[in-house]
């Protein structure tokens, strides 16, 4: 049985279509694109965005950050807890 998003094109106003943890890597991309990251525990945020910009910003606890996010990178991220919003491929 296909689930109730299956004829829908994935959209950046979302829903997200799955979640993932992230762990931070300067050489990885992320499971999937990400809409959305929650960070858990604040601090410093390093992300490449969907343009391919590299930018870190300092996000407090528990906030959701509406941007799109191919990578968390580990150098200049302190920020704990990340969680993916993925609109999947």
């Amino acid at each position: 049985m296909p689930h109730a998003f299956s004829d829908r094109v994935p959209s950046l106003n979302g829903p997200a279509f799955d979640v993932s943890t992230v762990v931070p890597s300067d050489g990885t991309d992320l499971e999937f694109p990400a809409i959305a990251l929650f960070v858990t525990t604040g601090g410093d945020l390093s992300i490449v965005t969907a343009l391919g910009t590299t930018r870190t910003i300092t996000v407090p606890d528990q906030m959701l950050l509406p941007v799109a996010v191919t990578r968390v990178r580990a150098t200049d991220t302190t920020a704990s807890g990340i969680i993916a919003f993925g609109i999947g491929t």
